[in-house]
């Protein structure tokens, strides 16, 4: 497995989403609102939704949701419609 944004799950900011900086993610160019991605460390990962990208002088920040769902369910879907497919 993949994480596309390292990110202390547990991390929310004032809007109460969680977030990171846009240079732990492995691919920045995955990272746009509405992309669903992996977030998480080796520990502990999960799926979420790029809620935005805000821009401060320290960086750029990736706010997301945590979708629900455990990464085992979102791989047997994805196994199911490739089967399907």
């Amino acid at each position: 497995m993949t994480i596309d944004l390292e990110a202390d799950l547990n991390a929310r900011d004032h809007t109460g989403l969680c977030w990171s900086f846009l240079d732990e993610a492995t691919d920045p160019g995955l990272i746009s609102p509405g992309a669903v991605i992996v977030v998480g460390d080796d520990d502990a990962a999960a799926v979420a939704e790029v809620v935005e990208l805000q821009t401060i002088d320290t960086g750029t920040i990736v706010r997301f949701r945590l979708l629900p769902g455990s990464l085992d369910q979102y791989e047997a879907l994805v196994d199911r419609l490739h089967l399907s497919a």
